[in-house]
């Protein structure tokens, strides 16, 4: 099992359309994957889930938490955190 924790970075958080991309990533792997908002205190959602993304209510500034577990873990911790860097698809201001 591999975790990690980012800082979400786009300005409007993870919204309809940066979770579709995060869903998206995270259902091209085998492992079991969450995204837990550390910020709220919210319990970890399946992070293939649109409906668990989008409640754990993230938004820019907030601290998650993201844990992968199964064959491909490393390769999923890589490919969720370069994404969350990135602004999952938005314009980073600053």
């Amino acid at each position: 099992m591999r975790t990690t924790e980012k800082t979400v970075l786009n300005p409007s958080g993870i919204h309809l359309r940066p979770a579709a991309l995060f869903v998206k990533a995270a259902a091209g792997f085998a492992s079991k994957i969450t995204l837990e908002n550390l910020t709220l205190g919210k319990a970890p959602a399946d992070a293939k889930s649109m409906l668990g993304v989008m409640t754990a209510g993230s938004r820019q500034g907030h601290q998650v938490r993201i844990t992968a577990d199964g064959s491909d873990e490393d390769a999923a911790i890589e490919a969720l955190e370069a994404l969350i860097d990135s602004g999952i698809g938005e314009t980073l201001h600053g």
